[in-house]
């Protein structure tokens, strides 16, 4: 596949995942956001063993892991947007990173989860009224 090709491709899968919350650049801009497009995107999350939701647990696990807490925030926004988890679920998912990353990493993505839950209620009850 053409390196444009793919990324076209990478850039409707980035939109996807993201419900369309990250800003792509213009191609050229940055060889690192290329890249990404044309790899991570349009190659592994464009693939359909795992669902976009699998996906998204599992990096949700990998992101908490390493204690990537702004990153583990656009992420659980995104499953929250996408309707791939539920505010239950993902207070659920960090009863499982503290028994196996630890309390002081579950406990840091508690006011990060609460806090895009409410983003994501106040986004839909705005679309709800403007619609």
């Amino acid at each position: 596949m053409a390196d444009s090709e793919r990324r076209k491709r990478g850039v409707e899968m980035i939109k996807e995942v993201y419900a369309g919350d990250v800003i792509v650049p213009p191609e050229g801009a940055m060889a690192f956001t290329d890249i990404m497009l044309e790899q991570v995107f349009a190659e592994v999350w464009s693939r359909d063993v795992l669902s976009i939701r699998d996906r998204r647990l599992l990096l949700l696990g990998i992101i908490a892991e390493k204690g990537e807490v702004n990153t583990f925030g656009i992420q659980a926004k995104a499953s929250l947007k996408r309707g791939e988890l539920e505010p239950d679920e993902l207070r659920e998912l960090l009863l499982m990173i503290a028994q196996y990353s630890g309390y002081p990493r579950a406990a840091a993505l508690v006011g990060v989860i609460e806090q895009k839950i409410a983003e994501v209620a106040k986004e839909k009850t705005k679309e709800k009224d403007e619609g």
